[in-house]
């Protein structure tokens, strides 16, 4: 049997049919809006009358001599009126229609290879094209025309596939060395204890196609026993493409470093790491058009050659290679990222790439596109904020009132439309006072869209004399539609709010309590998914949250560390309650990290609520480390990455003298104090839930304790009430859902950088006594069974005992190693 080399209509024309320029002045309003535009698909197929059929699947294949090229997609209609076919393929775009005078290219290509294998596979001798094009904020129709011959459409294809051949030549060719690759791939260390259960537990979820929940305390090697099962399962066509889908850069780096890896062991798979353009513009600031970019100009034109080369060069896409090769070929790297996307095995990039409806892939998740994709999705625990955020909007009055000042010269139109909006959102703002739920927006909504569209018009106007608008007007029309598009698609799982902030200006929110609907309609675009973290408990919060289905497959992986390398201790005479925030409290919490570190020289982090908090008990802190040999360093919310990087530095090398501090006034400004004096003892000062509080790894010495002072628990505010209320009112326990979890969380990922291998050893120090409650002890990992109480008098004779009965006990791992590759079998439903 053949191989089958598969391309979807719209990849085929798009990336054959491209030339050009890169321009965000003409495309700062979409072109082709299909996830918006959905709603109009459907109320216009159902419009088309007897004659009229709706979203017709087609395929065709092109029969080769080493392989079959399919080409599959999906007709929005096929109308059969008297003898005579038509293909109406239906755009629904944001621009006024009057400025389109024909339709765009590739899409009218896309619909020309519709009516080809519609008129191949019926035998017809001449068949109609009718472009549809509606303006989705007027539903304003126009169509454009066409007839073609069976002869043409056929020359036309031909074309179309020969310019296609040499890329679908190097798919076959590469994935028979890929394919090779897998079948003798080892897995490349000794399994630890429980690892290949872990493995196959994994491949039994993508089997079986479907998501999988697992948890994998530190150390398990949770990445390798995640990524080698996948790779295996490309093997068997069980999955055709693997993303991996990280929270932070990072994390990103150490799914780099597995790939590496195992690509020393043999294996051949190509890898593209996906950034933010800001992080892969060649330029100081990115300016995305032909007049300000060398690599924008022309780039359609440079930009295939340019991949077809890269990919005979290495297997490897990461930020280096992408932006050298890019001023070398002088091409956008980042679009090239994306690009390459489409030819690589496995695809690491930012959560946002899959689930963010505005910066998704489109080609492999727009509207219609779905695919033998597997989700591996690391960290899964952020994915809740996260996924919030995505599938929230949010206006603000006074946005309004701003850019109306700015266009109300050029574009009065635009200028009166935003002045209704600000005049609703004043009546709001009256009715509701400082804060209101569930206020009647369908007045606001009435006059959005319509500002919308004059908006639209501003845009179109702007993109045709070459020029670009101002970074606030295009982030107020942006937010514009990003509102009327979570406004059009709002349900229970909603809860809609204006407040009234602090600086005066007045909000208006579209607040996404549950995401699992959203999220879920993405996942559904794959054959599988793998959430993964060390802190997923309780499981039953994130099934609820993350998919919306509790008959999702759970895992639980053990640690594999003997319990007596970590100690962990719960401080039962402090506290961190706000009513418990006094003087003497950050003193005596303070008194409880000296000695908490006083019986073992080395590094420490300690983990605090809130900046203020870390703050008051450093200042006391400070005081009672006079004239001892210890450094502190704060972190502090204004961070940029290099310093980040200077302050893992310190506890990775354990020399303050490597760091380069600046000078006086840059250190006042990021409010680090660094004594550029080698010490034996530094403690981190951090807070939980920041960038330090998880996604760092340091082993061994480079640190040996880690103290966290409170429960996690966020802050009492309007959305959390909002939470804890709508849980509440889905008989789940709100305060949990709203407060526990997401703090306990936060505890447990600052506990996780102390012990990350088998041969560490190190302490958790828990600072308030609410962690005694059955609540909290519940949720704790599996692996804390050795948990001692202990007080102020007593931490430090506590903790030295700790490093006494470590001297003479052994660090080996538990259990025996394990070594070959998982056995892959096939299996029956």
């Amino acid at each position: 049997m053949k191989d089958i080399i598969s391309v979807s209509v719209r990849s085929l024309v798009e990336f054959i049919g491209r030339s050009g320029d890169i321009d965000n002045r003409r495309r700062a309003v979409p072109e082709d809006a299909m996830l918006e535009g959905s709603r109009i698909h459907r109320l216009l197929q159902r419009q088309g009358g007897p004659g009229y059929r709706a979203e017709v699947a087609l395929n065709y294949t092109v029969e080769g001599e080493n392989y079959d090229l399919r080409i599959d997609g999906r007709a929005d209609g096929i109308i059969t009126l008297d003898d005579r076919v038509t293909v109406d393929e239906i755009k629904g775009v944001y621009r006024d229609l009057k400025y389109l005078d024909a339709p765009v290219e590739v899409h009218l290509s896309q619909a020309k290879c519709y009516a080809y294998i519609y008129a191949a596979d019926q035998g017809l001798k001449e068949i109609s094209v009718r472009m549809t094009y509606c303006n989705l904020d007027t539903e304003e129709l126009k169509y454009f025309h066409f007839g073609f011959t069976f002869g043409e459409l056929s020359y036309w294809f031909r074309e179309l596939i020969r310019a296609y051949r040499k890329w679908a030549d190097y798919f076959f060719e590469w994935r028979k060395v890929r394919d090779a690759s897998i079948e003798s791939l080892p897995f490349p260390f000794p399994y630890r204890k429980g690892q290949k259960e872990l493995s196959e537990g994994v491949y039994r979820t993508i089997f079986h196609g479907r998501r999988l929940f697992l948890e994998a305390p530190t150390g398990v090697g949770k990445t390798l026993a995640v990524l080698y099962p996948s790779i295996k399962s490309i093997y068997k066509n069980l999955t055709e493409k693997l993303f991996y889908l990280t929270a932070k850069n990072l994390t990103a780096s150490v799914a780099e470093d597995a790939f590496l890896l195992l690509r020393k062991g043999g294996l051949s798979f190509k890898t593209v790491t996906i950034q933010a353009r800001e992080k892969l513009c060649l330029l100081a600031e990115p300016s995305c058009n032909p007049q300000d970019c060398p690599y924008a100009k022309g780039h359609f034109d440079r930009i295939n050659d340019a991949i077809f080369d890269l990919l005979q060069t290495g297997d490897e896409y990461g930020r280096e290679t992408l932006r050298s090769y890019g001023e070398e070929r002088r091409v956008c790297p980042f679009e090239m990222a994306l690009d390459l996307s489409y030819f690589a095995d496995g695809i690491i990039m930012d959560y946002n790439y899959l689930f963010d409806p505005h910066v998704k892939l489109q080609r492999f998740f727009g509207d219609g596109v779905k695919g033998q994709y597997l989700f591996l999705i690391d960290e899964a625990h952020n994915l809740v904020d996260r996924a919030r955020e995505m599938y929230s909007a949010f206006l603000f009055k006074e946005d309004f009132l701003l850019v109306r000042r700015k266009i109300l010269k050029d574009f009065p139109k635009c200028a009166s439309s935003l002045s209704s909006c600000n005049t609703e959102l004043l009546k709001l703002k009256k009715s509701g006072g400082d804060f209101s739920i569930d206020p009647d927006i369908s007045a606001f909504l009435t006059v959005l869209r319509r500002a919308a569209a004059n908006y639209g018009d501003m845009l179109e106007e702007l993109g045709k004399e070459g020029k670009q608008a101002g970074d606030e007007v295009l982030r107020l029309y942006f937010a514009i539609r990003d509102f009327l598009n979570i406004a059009e698609d709002e349900d229970s799982n909603y809860v809609n709010y204006s407040e009234l902030q602090e600086d005066g200006s007045f909000l208006l929110k579209l607040y996404c309590v549950n995401p699992s609907r959203n999220l879920r309609k993405y996942l559904d675009k794959g054959r599988s998914a793998v959430f993964f973290s060390a802190t997923l408990l309780p499981v039953n919060y994130y099934m609820d949250l993350l998919s919306g289905d509790r008959t999702d497959y759970t895992m639980y992986a053990a640690s594999v560390f003997r319990p007596e390398n970590r100690g962990v201790f719960i401080g039962t005479d402090v506290s961190s309650r706000y009513q418990r925030r006094t003087d003497s409290e950050y003193e005596r919490i303070a008194g409880y990290i000296l000695s908490a570190i006083e019986g073992r020289r080395g590094n420490y982090m300690v983990f605090f609520p809130s900046y203020a908090f870390l703050k008051q008990v450093h200042e006391r802190f400070a005081f009672l480390a006079l004239d001892r040999d210890i450094d502190c360093v704060l972190q502090d919310p204004y961070m940029g990455e290099e310093r980040r990087r200077s302050f893992l530095s310190l506890f990775q090398e354990g020399d303050l003298s490597q760091v380069e501090v600046g000078d006086e006034e840059l250190k006042a400004q990021i409010h680090m104090e660094i004594e550029v004096e080698k010490r034996r003892t530094l403690i981190g000062f951090c807070v939980m839930g920041g960038i330090f509080g998880e996604g760092i790894d340091l082993k061994g010495e480079s640190l040996v304790g880690a103290i966290i002072v409170g429960t996690g628990l966020p802050q009492v505010c309007h959305e959390r009430q909002i939470l804890k209320e709508a849980f509440d009112g889905q008989d789940l326990d709100g305060f949990n859902y709203a407060y526990l979890y997401p703090g306990l969380n936060r505890v447990l990922q600052a506990a996780g950088r102390v012990i990350r291998t088998e041969k560490d050893r190190g302490f958790v120090l828990l600072l308030d006594d609410r962690f005694l409650g059955r609540a909290y002890r519940r949720l704790f990992p599996r692996e804390w069974n050795n948990i001692e109480r202990v007080e102020r008098r007593n931490v430090g004779d506590r903790i030295r005992e700790f490093w006494k009965q470590g001297e003479a006990g052994s660090t080996e791992i538990l259990g025996e190693e394990e070594s070959g590759s998982i056995e892959i079998r096939e299996e029956e439903d």
